[in-house]
């Protein structure tokens, strides 16, 4: 089964019209994206745009032969024309399943907010799932998921419809993740194929052709992450993105509750208003049992608190206790810690904080906290696949 993506934008394309925003000002050439619109075989379109039959022609197709044109969500503004020879557009009702002519079988799938998904099956049995704009899969259970070889998704807009599906079997390491309905949320170019990248997902131009069950270009997603940054950087945020595709994350807060502290209960409280309801939360130092174990990935925030706690139990910030072998305790946790990451089969997405580039501490627990947290992110960051630096929101590749 082949489908050629007429558009691969939001349903107001990409750069939206009149939108001074630098990311539709950066949109030029291959990244800008008419709406949204699907090819399949020849035979089969999903949503009807403006402009669709110039857009085949242009990938070197033609729409005469379709004999079936479904749309996935209500179309604003003006009503769109249906070219001569073109049947009449709709939708199906959910659950409803279609055997056309071409011997392909559509059936549509229920979504969360307004839309329908379909998922197609060709005549050689290669299975695709096509979701609409801001739409995830509604009503999904162990007996009706089904899987896929290739989805379509909103992955920047509904991140969490990808969680679902993976949560369920539907999108395995094999599935061709493909994002559509891009809009202006994120900069076109190398950033938009960082961000899907790290969710296993992929974006292509308007008017590629692709092959349902090819498994070439599947992105392989880093299994083991550092995310470094400093005060606000958006270091967490980064950290939080690179997970919320994937379901059942453990979210291992080593900072502890700080009773009474309520600054410190403010920003708890926004880093959990922040995360997918589905995750898990773990208040805990103890981080070699879990890399230890199997399990969903883990997002440890951040590795800089673990590190005071540590310091704290071995008596660092004592010069005394330091040198009649609270040094030697500290090393000997972070090489278990290292050990450990080396070890873990489990994803894993680290923060901690980079403060060895400002001021020089004034004091001398000061300084040895700072050596040691640059020390330890050198121990870490060695172990992993990927290595990021966040600077004012923008994260900067390191490694992988």
């Amino acid at each position: 089964m082949e489908v050629t993506l007429l558009g691969t934008g939001a349903p107001a394309g990409l750069p939206r019209p009149d939108c001074p925003c630098a990311a539709c000002a950066t949109a030029l050439g291959p990244d800008t994206r008419a709406a949204t619109a699907v090819l399949v075989d020849g035979e089969l379109l999903l949503d009807l745009t403006p402009g669709a039959a110039f857009a085949a022609a242009r990938a070197g197709h033609s729409l005469g032969g379709v004999r079936q044109v479904l749309l996935s969500h209500p179309h604003d503004g003006p009503a769109v024309e249906v070219p001569a020879g073109l049947p009449q557009p709709g939708r199906v009702p959910d659950g409803r399943e279609l055997a056309l002519l071409t011997g392909h079988r559509v059936r549509a799938v229920a979504m969360d907010a307004g839309g329908t998904g379909y998922a197609v099956t060709g005549r050689d049995g290669q299975r695709m799932l096509y979701l609409p704009p801001g739409g995830a899969p509604a009503g999904l259970t162990e007996a009706t998921a089904e899987s896929y070889d290739m989805v379509l998704a909103d992955v920047v807009g509904r991140p969490d419809a990808l969680a679902r599906l993976r949560a369920f079997g539907s999108v395995g390491p094999a599935t061709d993740v493909v994002a559509v309905h891009l809009d202006h949320d994120v900069p076109p170019g190398p950033e938009l194929r960082r961000r899907l990248a790290a969710a296993g997902a992929r974006a292509v131009a308007d008017g590629t052709t692709l092959a349902v069950g090819a498994y070439e270009d599947v992105p392989d997603v880093p299994r083991r992450t550092l995310v470094l940054g400093g005060a606000r950087s958006g270091k967490s945020v980064e950290a939080e993105r690179r997970l919320e595709t994937f379901p059942d994350v453990l979210y291992v807060a080593t900072g502890g509750t700080r009773g009474g502290d309520r600054e410190w209960a403010q920003r708890v409280a926004v880093h959990r208003e922040r995360r997918p309801g589905s995750w898990r939360t773990a208040e805990t130092t103890d981080l070699v049992p879990l890399l230890a174990e199997d399990g969903p990935p883990l997002l440890i925030d951040c590795l800089s608190l673990w590190l005071t706690d540590v310091m704290d139990s071995v008596g660092a910030w004592d010069d005394a206790e330091w040198a009649g072998g609270g040094e030697r305790s500290l090393r000997e946790r972070v090489r278990e810690l290292a050990d450990a990451v080396r070890r873990t089969r489990r994803t894993v997405v680290a923060v901690s904080n980079e403060v060895g580039s400002g001021i020089v501490p004034a004091t001398a627990s000061g300084r040895r906290y700072r050596d040691e947290l640059g020390r330890l992110n050198a121990a870490f960051g060695a172990e992993c696949e990927q290595v990021l630096l966040v600077v004012a929101g923008q994260a900067v590749v390191l490694r992988g």
